[in-house]
């Protein structure tokens, strides 16, 4: 069974950005045939915790648990709200705790809420560089949510259902790559010279 982390970065409860990350989760696992184990972390839970990993370099409790979730999973569905063009200070310092190595070929779907159509592309010129710095797998396709997709008729559907499908087939295409263990002895310079490992 394949496992899905969801990070949802609202300050608000309930919000747009949890509304909208929970949509992408469940259109997500119906494309993996409905065989995904969902964990959905709100960061907004973590606030406390997150400012002191970033103090300590280490995160403890139920945060250490939720970072692990994310270090682990076979997919990731990121969503926060965009603030002054960019993501929330809340998202970014949650990927500033985690290890550089831990999404490294990871399967992403990126998406984010705001108030008007205008700071889409705050997806493309302020997320998609962090996760490419992360060396995650982005999908090609990301969701952008503003207020005027809540209502009325479902402007959404479409878009969600195209990016989780990106999102499974990326999950079910390859697994992970193996991340290393910062444990294991380096291979010596003069072996890699040399061919030797």
């Amino acid at each position: 069974m394949s496992t899905l982390a969801v990070i949802s970065a609202g300050l608000g409860q309930p919000s747009s950005t949890r509304l909208l990350a929970d949509r992408l989760a469940a259109a997500t696992s119906a494309a993996l045939g409905g065989d995904a184990a969902v964990e959905t972390i709100e960061l907004r839970d973590h606030a406390h915790a997150m400012v002191d990993a970033t103090l300590t370099g280490f995160p403890s409790g139920t945060f250490r648990a939720a970072v692990e979730t994310v270090a682990d999973a076979d997919g990731l569905i990121a969503v926060t709200p965009v603030y002054s063009t960019s993501y929330s200070g809340l998202f970014k310092t949650f990927f500033d705790v985690l290890e550089r190595d831990a999404l490294d070929g990871t399967p992403v779907l990126l998406g984010a809420t705001g108030g008007t159509e205008r700071h889409s592309l705050a997806i493309d010129y302020a997320m998609r560089p962090l996760f490419a710095y992360l060396r995650a797998a982005v999908v090609p396709t990301a969701v952008y949510a503003a207020s005027e997709d809540w209502g009325g008729a479902d402007r959404l559907a479409d878009r969600v259902n195209r990016a989780a499908g990106e999102l499974a087939a990326l999950m079910s295409a390859r697994p992970a790559p193996a991340k290393p263990d910062p444990y294991d002895d380096p291979v010596p310079f003069e072996d890699l010279l040399t061919g030797r490992s």
